[in-house]
């Protein structure tokens, strides 16, 4: 049974089950409950219990499977119009009872789905009814809609696409020109689609949550990824919570209409840390591999989203094309039939049936036939013995209301159509592509884009995670682990996490790393342990080692970034009896001054030298090193402390993702010290400075973002609202600390016009109103207006109605620099530089 029956019940699955048509882009139960819906469509709702019994007429699978089928297709709100609680995509709500909810036909579908002239039909399962093979949609609804079916062997998962992006694409194609395709859920997030690969197998989409802060306690979450519930989305941020992953105090669930997610921190956390942290941590951030499988030619087949699309356009336009020569059709007949009833009442050729001399009812109509024979030639089909019958059964009454001027109109407005349709049938491309434009016009205001597309960061998840331990150390047994504590040689290390890893070094020169546990075992006489960070090059190691038991003394500098987990490494070159006698591990490249002292030996005079690691080159961890002796060494002591060889940490904003980064991407802010600050200005007039760590997060209404100067002179110009003015200001910020401060008036309605750095800056005026003839004004905001607080409110510009107001071109101006020496009251001089 299972050799014989396997391949028919798999294809039955793939066929008749799992897997949506690509003419009209469903399943079969969603078919067959279009057709039921439409078969009872009086224009009222329906309940849904009605429907589905309705619908087993043709499917034969039960009311479970398509009452579930129908839920879905209305909570996709495009072909089905609901009344009562169908559930909630945003919290996983299922709807109610079948005998409670119910539902019709949407307009649009009424319009796009059905057409029983253009509809291929079959019998049901049990051959007492018909239905259609596919419905005549003229819309790519598969890809509006998308859809998931695993059937046997076989999967397929298309995604939801915007409606009116869809139709974009149809009229690009059907203009022979090329167009992209991106998903847009309704359940809106972020979608990074750049490795989408047109929908096909392989592709993926990464999709977010929408986190905002609320304020430095508080993060709010607004849009959840698609597929997700905020129950479920909870569910995994309460376990990185428990897991320590994150810190959060609490999590309340306020989803109704929309999502509304409330994540409340303690007051030691980052919240553009636990953001980051949430997306490396939880259902906030994941990925979907779409799988675009669809029947053709009663075969399954793997197209993208695009060759479904250019599909749909050329079916939409086969169908119109159907429908528009059905529609000449009747036309023609109609004109015909309204032609030969014209000429029957007109040329009064009904008289031959008032003729008493001819006694038989088939010579009465041969005799009509007759008389009609002449006026054949004005009609454009030959007169049947059909259309005959249908002219003498014509009621008596209707010779005497006649109208010849109604019958000619009626004739004339038929031509008119009947060239219409020719005109659209001989330009069917320009016919389609309008039709696609009035279905945008009428229901595309309803369907704007919810998913926001956008390219998302790499998070590595070691860098935002909660140091959710502590990490100890016994340097003389060997041992390192987070559950040391106990043991009283153990030191304590650092604040680790249990995803963290640990870089080892021995006395030997061995070294190695591993993932942090809670005791390991790494071999007597460390020398250094700290957690490690890959592909981190900015930390160097200096180190001397003895080559052997009584070899030369080598010197090296070295960086390690990837390494293999628990594998063992050396400094030295893995003579037996090597040694490290130096090592220090410096953060930012710092290199130190040694005093070296020698075992005094025959010979040897100079006893005590000084060594300068910085005239050391860094190399890879394979380096040997330079020799600095080929005597044994007594001692080494520390001279001098290092400085970094490096310099500062160069830091670049990318504006895409409004994210920091040391990869060059974006634009450079500056190279940054470890005081150093960042000043971020909003259109909203608020500042904020912050430090430079990776992983902040700035607002999207961005106007400024550079290295921060507290001498640094800003000139802004803003409308107060209040007074109905516009001013203009010069000053420094000052230092925030990640709180926004407003610069500008606190009135309601006022708003930030322009801010620049120039040192002298000139204003542009143009006005309007009673002012309009008024020729352009010019001001130096330099000489304008002197230079004060960012809390000061400014100066006027004019008292006259403005029309515009802007920076232009900056005046040219010597710098002066004058020195004043002032004596303090302490008696200390200050030397002040004044521009």
């Amino acid at each position: 049974m299972y050799k014989d029956w396997f391949l028919d019940y798999a294809s039955y699955v793939i066929l008749e089950r799992a897997v949506p048509h690509i003419d009209d882009g469903l399943k079969p139960v969603q078919r067959r409950i279009l057709h039921s819906m439409k078969r009872m469509d009086d224009g009222r709702y329906n309940k849904v219990a009605n429907i589905i019994g309705h619908t087993m007429q043709f499917h034969p699978h039960g009311d479970a499977s398509i009452g579930d089928a129908l839920v879905q297709l209305g909570q996709k709100d495009l072909v089905v119009d609901c009344q009562g609680n169908w559930g909630n995509i945003f919290t996983g709500d299922g709807a109610a009872a079948p005998r409670y909810i119910e539902a019709r036909l949407s307009k649009f579908a009424s319009e796009v789905v059905f057409n029983p002239k253009t509809t291929e039909w079959m019998a049901s399962y049990d051959g007492r009814n018909q239905e259609p093979v596919t419905l005549p949609v003229k819309f790519p609804l598969l890809l509006a809609q998308g859809v998931e079916g695993i059937a046997v062997g076989l999967a397929s998962k298309i995604l939801p696409h915007n409606f009116n992006e869809l139709i974009d694409g149809a009229i690009a194609h059907l203009r022979g020109k090329d167009f992209e395709l991106y998903p847009d859920f309704p359940t809106g997030g972020m979608a990074d689609c750049s490795r989408y690969n047109d929908g096909l197998r392989g592709g993926a989409v990464k999709v977010r949550a929408n986190i905002t802060k609320q304020d430095k306690k508080t993060l709010v979450i607004t849009d959840i990824p698609y597929g997700k519930t905020s129950s479920a989305l909870i569910e995994t941020i309460l376990k990185a919570n428990d897991k320590g992953k994150i810190k959060v105090r609490k999590v309340d669930d306020n989803t109704a209409q929309h999502v509304e997610i409330m994540v409340h921190l303690h007051n030691d956390v980052s919240p553009d840390k636990t953001i980051d942290a949430l997306y490396a941590f939880t259902d906030c951030e994941v990925s979907i591999s779409p799988n675009a499988c669809v029947i053709m030619n009663e075969k399954p087949q793997f197209m993208g989203v695009k060759d479904i699309s250019r599909y749909n356009a050329d079916h939409t336009k086969n169908l119109l094309c159907q429908e528009l020569q059905i529609r000449l059709k009747e036309l023609n007949e109609d004109w015909h039939y309204s032609s030969l009833e014209k000429i029957f009442f007109e040329k009064r050729i009904y008289r031959e049936l008032e003729n008493n001399e001819i006694k038989s009812w088939e010579l009465q109509l041969t005799a009509v036939e007759k008389a009609l024979k002449p006026y054949e030639k004005k009609l454009k089909a030959p007169i049947t013995f059909e259309n005959i019958e249908w002219l003498v059964e014509k009621p008596v009454r209707k010779i005497s209301k006649f109208d010849i001027k109604a019958a000619n109109e009626w004739i004339k407005n038929i031509e008119a159509e009947m060239e219409e349709v020719e005109n659209n049938l001989a330009n069917l491309i320009e016919y389609t592509i309008n039709y696609f434009r009035q279905l945008k016009k009428k229901y595309g205001k309803n369907f704007e884009r919810k998913t926001e597309l956008c390219s998302f960061e790499t998070i590595e998840a070691t860098k935002v995670v909660v140091a959710n331990a502590k990490l100890y150390v016994n340097y003389a047994e060997g041992f390192v682990g987070m559950d040391l504590k106990r043991d009283d040689e153990a030191q304590y290390l650092c604040d680790c996490s249990d995803i963290d890893e640990v870089i080892i070094f021995l006395r030997s020169g061995k070294y190695m790393i591993s993932k942090v546990s809670d005791k390991a075992f790494f071999g007597k006489d460390i020398i250094h342990a700290a957690v490690f960070k890959r592909n981190n090059e900015r930390t160097i190691y200096n180190a001397i080692y003895r080559d052997g038991r009584n070899g030369d003394i080598y010197v090296k500098r070295f960086f390690v970034s990837g390494v293999t987990r628990d594998k063992d490494y050396d400094v030295t070159q893995g003579n037996e009896g090597s040694q490290l006698l130096w090592f220090t591990a410096n953060p930012n490249g710092e290199a130190e001054v040694l005093k070296v002292y020698l075992k005094p030996r025959p010979k040897l005079k100079k006893l005590i030298f000084d060594f300068e690691f910085g005239g050391l080159a860094v190399k890879g961890r394979n380096s040997m090193g330079n020799i600095l002796s080929r005597y044994a060494i007594h001692k080494i002591v520390l001279k001098e402390k290092g400085t970094s060889t490096f310099g500062g940490h160069q830091i670049w904003f990318d504006a895409d993702i409004q994210r920091l980064n040391a990869e060059a991407r974006g634009e450079l802010i500056g190279e940054f010290l470890i005081d150093d600050r960042i000043l971020a200005v909003t259109q909203q007039g608020q500042f904020y400075t912050t430090n430079f760590d990776l992983s902040n997060r700035y607002e999207q209404q961005l106007l400024l973002i550079e290295k921060f100067d507290t001498k640094k002179i800003y000139s802004a110009t803003y409308y107060d609202a209040e007074l109905g003015s516009c001013y203009v200001k010069r000053f420094t910020f000052e230092p925030s600390d990640n709180t926004p401060q407003l610069f500008i008036s606190e009135a309601p309605g006022s708003y930030l016009l322009e801010i620049t750095s120039e040192n002298f800056p000139q204003l542009e005026i143009t006005f309007k109103g009673k002012h309009a003839k008024r020729d352009p004004e010019y001001v130096d905001v330099e000489k304008f207006i002197g230079i004060k607080s960012f809390r000061a409110k400014g100066k006027r510009v004019t008292t006259y109605d403005v029309k515009t107001i802007s920076f232009i071109e900056p005046l040219e101006k010597e710098v002066l620099t004058e020195n004043i020496v002032k004596k303090t009251e302490e008696g200390k001089a200050v030397q002040m530089s004044l521009l």
